[in-house]
């Protein structure tokens, strides 16, 4: 029956397959099928950490009254949206064109044809809160069909033309200047929260890239208001629920404005630009508080999500057993005083209750406490504190622990690669680097083909079939560059510059520079997907304008350097009115704006004591979006180290931007001071 599903490398997929759900995956067969029958497609999206996918798929995908329901009316699709981003954004569009909300569960009735024609998300199992029933919207949907096919075909076709229709409006191809980005913070500093941190209100998800933007602008400006909102938020979203006080780590989102009841999900992505983000953070400040954040974070990737290829998983679940055989949501995570008791004593559980804001009434549901590090007056032991965290990692880890999404997403190990590299390198870790380095080589053994083509996704050491997306291209050379300025190994600016030219041949528009997510080859939905806005991760365009950018001051390429530009001409038309929504994008606006400065550093070899100071130094320097190449004379490693020979016989390095270059430096402090360290 369903095991159609049980062939697929989607750990999302996977918990269908044993659905009485007569599931397709999504293909050209379904849709033939769809057509042979002459019935509605039921397109369902969602992915495996989504709370209310679970809930939908035990109330209406596991109940056989529904299945006979549905496999005898419709061809039914399931679609892990982490696998396939470009079907995803697609009906997502629409359903959020049509009802004006979208969110996971998206359920979506199509034609043969793959055009919409009725949308919604989450469905009860009985009609709720003004909602219909699963079944009710099926017996409508199937009513529709058979007694008003000609009105269905009219509307799906009115759907089709209109987002066909909405090719973006690309707005300008110059680059975005001081005013832009002045604008931009102006907009920012407006919905900016100073009483809690963050942006906007409840929910209140990690502003990881914006926060970006404010660390690079005050580095290149001068602006204290830019890096207070920085420190600000960082410091509460590190003291709030939605930081695991015991792990690391950082759940998806916070339900309310103060980060104190998170939604529990884990997702590599968020921790990997939020590990990157406090590690910048550290370098700006030497705030101890982001120094432990950021190590503590990249500890939890590896601890946790790492796979046994060497990748890391998508996402740990927001629900497991609360012990009871109940899924419960938090349950891992929330502690009551009776249970701090049982594993501390009194007198210890008391010093947790009162450190982590635990209380009798409790802040998440049914008198439980999620952990937090309000802000005490009472000074206490830190040794003390460290065992008692201790011990209750240990009888945590004892409770049966959230399920894990173990495939590898190419574009989050590249997030996961730059942050662990950069973590690695800062605090001498060289664990940490090691490990992006493992993932590193993942990536190209097993999702790179011959062209140097990414697929999108793996499981298990199995690649998957799916085709990477602009955000898989771009989001790993951003990972194999970082490696290349860490490790001093030219092979990573090599396969990073494979991935660009992909970029530059297939997803971008020649006539206009406007980027597409997916490839001009690859399959032909009802409209190519194409979004300059950064959300939960940076857009594939954004994220493809840095990672140009970095590649061309690596090499002097112009035509990585000309396709950056024309990128950021979507930044000018966004950046002021929407800054919160484009902050990486505005983020690689002031390193165009800096330059960006590329560094040489040269030594007898790389494990020279003081060819170390200085390329650590480089790697220090806070300039927005510098690069480093570090080798020894003569070395063909990397472009910039051509024709930079040692100085009076020792290590030495060479700043450079906008084509001039500063005297060469031997001395660590001066090379802090031009790099704005």
């Amino acid at each position: 029956m369903a095991n159609r599903l049980a062939q697929a490398t989607s750990p999302y997929l996977l918990q269908h397959a044993d659905n009485p759900v007569d599931w397709w995956s999504w293909s050209e067969e379904a849709f033939a099928e769809a057509r042979r029958r002459d019935v509605p497609v039921l397109l369902s999206v969602g992915y495996s950490s989504c709370h209310w996918c679970h809930v939908m798929a035990h109330e209406s995908f596991e109940d056989q009254a529904t299945a006979d329901d549905m496999n005898a009316h419709f061809v039914s699709v399931k679609v892990d949206r982490e696998e396939r981003p470009d079907v995803d954004a697609v009906y997502m569009e629409a359903v959020q064109a049509a009802t004006g909300q979208g969110g996971w569960p998206m359920t979506v009735f199509l034609t043969p044809d793959a055009e919409p024609f009725y949308f919604g998300t989450y469905f009860p199992p009985a009609p709720r809160h003004g909602m219909p029933s699963f079944r009710q919207v099926l017996q409508g949907v199937r009513q529709a069909w058979e007694e008003r096919r000609g009105e269905v075909d009219e509307v799906a076709g009115k759907i089709a033309r209109d987002l066909a229709g909405r090719e973006l409006s690309y707005g300008d191809d110059r680059l975005p200047g001081e005013q832009e980005l002045s604008q931009a913070l102006l907009g920012l500093t407006r919905e900016y929260d100073p009483q809690r941190g963050g942006f906007g209100g409840a929910p209140k998800f990690p502003p990881s890239m914006v926060t970006e933007f404010l660390l690079r602008h005050h580095a290149r400006t001068g602006a204290e208001g830019a890096l207070q909102m920085a420190v600000d938020t960082c410091e509460r979203m590190a003291r709030g629920g939605i930081y695991d006080q015991l792990g690391g780590g950082f759940a998806r989102y916070s339900v309310d404005r103060e980060w104190v009841v998170p939604h529990f999900e884990k997702m590599l992505y968020d921790n990997a630009l939020l590990c990157r983000v406090y590690a910048h953070l550290w370098r700006a400040t030497g705030s101890e508080l982001a120094r432990r954040v950021a190590l503590e974070t990249a500890d939890f990737m590896v601890r946790e999500l790492r796979t046994a290829e060497g990748g890391f998983a998508s996402a740990l679940d927001a629900d497991s057993d609360d012990g009871t055989g109940r899924h419960v949501e938090g349950a891992y995570y929330v502690w009551t005083p009776g249970q701090l008791r049982e594993v501390l004593g009194d007198e210890d559980a008391e010093l947790a209750a009162r450190y982590f804001g635990v209380t009798e009434e409790g802040t998440f549901e049914e008198g439980a406490s999620v952990l937090q590090l309000p802000q005490r007056e009472e000074v206490v032991d830190a040794g003390r504190i460290a065992g008692i965290r201790e011990r209750l990692l240990a009888a945590r880890s004892a409770r049966p622990a959230p399920g894990r999404d173990d495939k590898v997403v190419a574009a989050w190990n590249g997030l996961a690669i730059a942050a662990l590299a950069e973590t690695g390198a800062y605090f001498d870790r060289p664990d940490l680097t090691e490990a992006a380095v493992a993932a590193g080589d993942l990536l190209v053994r097993l999702h790179l083909d011959d062209q140097a083509r990414i697929a999108r996704t793996s499981k298990d050491g199995r690649v998957g079939a799916n085709a990477g997306v602009l955000e898989d291209y771009a989001d790993v050379a951003e990972g194999f560059l970082a490696l290349a300025s860490v490790t001093g190994e030219g092979v990573w600016l090599e396969f990073a510059g494979l991935l660009l030219d992909h970029v530059l041949a297939r997803f971008t528009d020649p006539g206009s520079g406007a980027l597409y997510d997916t490839a001009s080859d690859a399959e032909r939905l009802i409209r190519r997907p194409q979004d300059p806005t950064d959300n939960a991760t940076p857009s594939g365009w954004t994220a493809a304008a840095g990672a140009l950018l970095g590649y061309a001051a690596h090499t002097g390429s112009a035509p990585h350097r000309t396709a950056a530009e024309r990128a950021l001409g979507v930044v000018k038309a966004l950046g002021p009115r929407v800054p919160r929504f484009v902050g990486w994008g505005l983020a690689v606006a002031e390193a165009v704006l800096d330059g960006p400065r590329e560094v040489a550093v040269v030594g007898p070899a790389l494990d020279d004591p003081a060819t170390a100071i200085l390329h650590r130094t480089a790697l220090l320097g806070s300039a927005p979006g510098a690069v480093v190449a570090v080798g020894t004379p003569g070395s063909d490693e990397f472009p910039l180290l051509a024709d930079r020979p040692l100085v009076r016989g020792e290590p030495a390095a060479y700043v450079c931007r906008n084509f001039t270059c500063d005297a060469p430096t031997t001395d660590p402090d001066r090379l802090r001071t031009a790099l704005g360290g």
